[in-house]
């Protein structure tokens, strides 16, 4: 088949800036990241009808083998992969990159696809007049090759020594992302040993996970020229620190911020008071989708700045829900974090979560319930239950039924893309819930590695 026009100038270009290969990606239930390669010329039928891809890819298990088979997930049947022209990078070296997503072969959208999820939820936003844009956090552990410990002798939480240690992959990965296109607003050393943070800035939501995945494989890529790899487990080693990923987010209604220069709590608008009050009420039932793997619950722990508590704050980091306030000190505007969110997660997925839900919340006019200003842990029992502030389950299984039973969830995402996270993250549980907090870390500390 002969390239598309578009497609062939597109080649034209990228040969010349000495492109010879082209990575497609996807991103399953399992928050796997599935890959596909071409040579460029055969970029146009990558782009359109796209490459075969089983089924099943929507049902593949972190441990490698697994594959959760089920009524309308079979060996049976074949879809479309297509990539995002308009979303290509050049890596590097001559490769470049795109984001896929799946199609059926008659064209149509495939339900399960978590891009295809989240680009409705932005569709559904933008109907509503509403124009939001979401920043990521990625954290992550440098890790030896074979997952093991590197020395960190001279480590310190936040320290120059961690810059210094790993001052050429630190440099690396800033020129990598600047050379293809990653706006990269910070990259520092984090709470746990040989942890980082990269801070990336606000873009529309599509293009804002479709950054977090490139990211993810420039630091896989960086990390591996220097014989290491980057643990992308929310418990990279257990009873250390974990790694979230963060998601931010703002909105406005024509030039007005939901979040800045109202009357509200904070300055908020009205409608930015229900979008934090649909995030509140609804984050228990998506606690499976930002954090439901068989290693999450680890991590969200009071005292681990994980919002293990299901409250609102400003500037509380102990709150799920975290209102940043605007300003001189705030470039972007006022803007709310939700905390929960680890990296085992789909960023799709998520991020369609925690945007569906904040809309769910102006669709209602949920009334915004009070701010909590300490520490939820330090309240009584009694305290936090006249406050409404749950504390979500450490245990998969509890979140997982939580979300299957989720007639909210189901309404943004799909059934279909919730049947497939709850059918991957019960085979996590079935199959490795009874290791213990060291066995469970030890198996999956590379498994969302790139």
């Amino acid at each position: 088949m002969a390239a598309k026009p578009l497609a062939a100038a597109a080649i034209a270009q990228l040969e010349a800036d000495g492109v010879a290969t082209l990575i497609g990606t996807v991103v399953n239930p399992a928050g796997l990241i599935h890959a596909k390669t071409v040579p460029l010329r055969r970029m146009g039928a990558f782009a359109d009808p796209g490459l075969g891809a089983s089924p099943v890819w929507h049902a593949f298990a972190i441990d490698q083998t697994g594959i959760v088979f089920g009524d309308a997930i079979t060996p049976v049947g074949d879809e479309r992969v297509r990539i995002d022209l308009g979303a290509l990078r050049i890596l590097g070296d001559g490769l470049a990159w795109a984001p896929g997503s799946f199609f059926h072969q008659d064209g149509s959208p495939d339900p399960y696809c978590s891009r295809g999820a989240l680009a409705r939820v932005q569709d559904r936003l933008s109907d509503a007049g509403i124009d939001t844009v979401v920043g990521h956090e990625l954290e992550f552990v440098l890790v030896g090759p074979d997952g093991g410990r590197l020395p960190s002798h001279l480590w310190a939480q936040y320290g120059l020594a961690g810059v210094l240690e790993f001052e050429g992959f630190v440099r690396d990965v800033t020129n990598a992302a600047t050379g293809s296109g990653v706006a990269l607003e910070q990259i520092h050393p984090e709470y746990g040993r040989n942890q980082f943070e990269i801070s990336l800035a606000p873009l529309p939501p599509v293009a804002a996970v479709d950054a977090v995945v490139l990211m993810r494989i420039i630091v896989g890529r960086v990390a591996r020229q220097y014989g290491m790899r980057a643990s992308m487990s929310p418990v990279p080693f257990a009873g250390g620190a974990g790694s979230g990923a963060h998601q931010h987010f703002s909105m406005k209604r024509g030039d007005t911020p939901l979040f800045s220069d109202g009357t509200g709590v904070n300055g908020m608008t009205p409608e930015g008071e229900s979008a934090v009050a649909g995030l509140v009420a609804g984050l228990p039932d998506a606690h499976g989708v930002l954090a439901g793997s068989v290693l999450s619950g680890q991590r969200l722990q009071p005292g681990n700045w994980a919002g293990a508590y299901v409250c609102w704050g400003t500037e509380n980091r102990e709150a799920a829900v975290r209102f940043l306030r605007g300003g001189a000190s705030n470039p972007y505007g006022a803007n709310i974090e939700v905390k929960i969110a680890d990296p085992s997660a789909n960023p799709y997925f998520a991020a369609a979560a925690i945007l569906g839900l904040a809309l769910d919340g102006i669709e209602r006019a949920l009334t915004l319930p009070a701010e909590v200003t300490v520490d939820p842990a330090t309240l009584t029992e009694a305290q936090r239950q006249q406050a409404g502030i749950v504390l979500l389950p450490e245990k998969q299984a509890d979140a997982l039924d939580v979300l299957d039973r989720s007639s909210l969830m189901r309404g943004i995402l799909g059934d279909a893309a919730v049947d497939s996270v709850v059918a991957v993250r019960r085979y996590e549980h079935d199959n490795f819930g009874a290791l213990s907090h060291e066995e469970v870390a030890d198996k999956f500390r590379l498994a969302w590695s790139v």
